[in-house]
């Protein structure tokens, strides 16, 4: 009777992502000042620098910010 191929069903399906490239490019944006964090707090200096005890952990949790603000914003 009536046969229905694999390429008859595809043809009408479209890829939707999840994340728009904006979201992308917060998500890049928050991974590199995590990492910027994490190396102000690198170093052989003391340790209880001003650098190492207040600067970086809020550098490091501004990022983890902006990418807690990367997966929730939603598309246009």
């Amino acid at each position: 009777m009536a046969k229905k191929t694999i390429s008859e069903n595809t043809e009408n399906r479209q890829v939707y992502f999840i994340f728009d490239k904006s979201n992308y490019r917060l998500m890049l944006i928050s991974i590199a000042v995590v990492v910027i964090g994490f190396a102000l707090m690198a170093g052989d200096t003391d340790i209880y620098d001003f650098r190492k005890t207040v600067l970086a952990p809020i550098v490091v949790l501004i990022g983890f910010t902006i990418g807690f603000f990367a997966i929730l914003k939603k598309r246009k």
